[in-house]
């Protein structure tokens, strides 16, 4: 289920064993907060936490047998695990029966940031997977506008959705970036007051630079470049950043993978992976490939040291700007 489901679910299910997995460390810590609210009482005699990357082997037994223990005057006892990915033999060896038969008494929460190696347990039937991967846009921007709400705080969903934007979607960042709305002391915040409050995150400066770039606006690509610069990002990472943005339009262009599919492998978001899409096709199989082929010599070129990263950084605007 998706981590916007948990909530629902939670009410009207009966569930043993948690699995919290995704990149968006927001989804992992508040989805572990929604179990232990509707079920932990008295924590300190109820709570057990371990770390996944010492249970190996037969250290594995040690999280088995906290399953195995009754709570203490209560109807639940919640034990947590942090980055656990058991290969498939540890799985079938100590975890498959006792996860098969986790008793009706407890809760097993599993928090990893990645499927990792090993046994995947998202697809294991007696285990609840959440799916923790980072929101898109339309679904920061509501919760966003629904945060806002609550505390008495009107936005335009426009100026919503800029603060999913800026903070790509994260939201870790997103929450920070909207208590520091609330902080205003305004019953009503305009798009101005998102721009001057709301930090741009570094990525998202170099997509703005990417994006004017791909739109031929390169009045405004030199300005987003000179106030990277000015921001103390170094020339290279520019570099760096204008030939991810090409090759992944290359690839999503000439690539018969899903979007979900997509996304996974380029790390980002899938709505992420629909908006290049479309500009990958506005420019073309033919210059994306020359705009990829002439950014990786530049930055070949610099590597080797045929090219200071002053020079490789201005060629590669030139490149970008002039080129075929």
């Amino acid at each position: 289920m998706k981590y916007t489901e948990l909530k629902n679910d939670i009410a009207v299910s009966d569930r043993r064993i948690y699995l919290f997995e995704g990149e968006d460390a927001y989804f992992r810590a508040h989805g572990e907060e929604q179990v232990k609210r509707a079920f932990l009482s008295m924590p300190e005699l109820n709570f057990a936490s371990f770390d996944g990357g010492a249970l190996k082997g037969k250290q594995i037994e040690n999280l088995t047998s906290a399953m195995a223990a009754y709570p203490f005057m209560a109807e639940k006892r919640v034990i947590r695990v942090g980055e656990f990915y058991p290969s498939e033999a540890d799985y079938d060896k100590y975890l498959k029966a006792a996860f098969e038969n986790c008793p009706p008494s407890t809760i097993l929460v599993i928090v990893n940031q990645s499927a990792g190696k090993g046994a995947q347990l998202k697809r294991k039937k007696c285990i609840t997977y959440v799916d923790c991967s980072r929101a898109d846009e339309d679904t920061v921007t509501r919760w966003v506008y629904a945060t806002l709400k609550r505390a008495g705080i009107y936005a335009d969903v426009s100026a919503c959705r800029n603060v999913a934007a800026y903070c790509l979607c994260d939201m870790s960042r997103v929450e920070g970036e909207v208590e520091k709305l609330k902080l205003l002391g305004k019953d009503r915040l305009s798009a101005a007051d998102i721009d001057e409050t709301v930090y741009k995150d570094t990525d998202y400066r170099i997509y703005e630079m990417t994006e004017a770039a791909a739109s031929k606006n390169y009045s405004r690509f030199c300005a987003m470049c000179a106030e990277l610069i000015a921001k103390n990002t170094d020339k290279s990472a520019i570099c760096a950043a204008l030939l991810r943005f090409y090759k992944n339009l290359l690839i999503i262009l000439t690539s018969d993978e899903s979007n979900a599919s997509l996304a996974a492998k380029l790390k980002m978001p899938e709505f992420a992976v629909r908006k290049n899409g479309e500009k990958a096709r506005a420019i073309g199989v033919d210059r994306l490939l020359y705009y990829t082929r002439a950014l990786y010599d530049c930055s070949a070129r610099m590597r080797s040291g045929g090219l200071t990263q002053d020079g490789a950084f201005i060629t590669s605007l030139a490149a970008v700007m002039f080129g075929e």
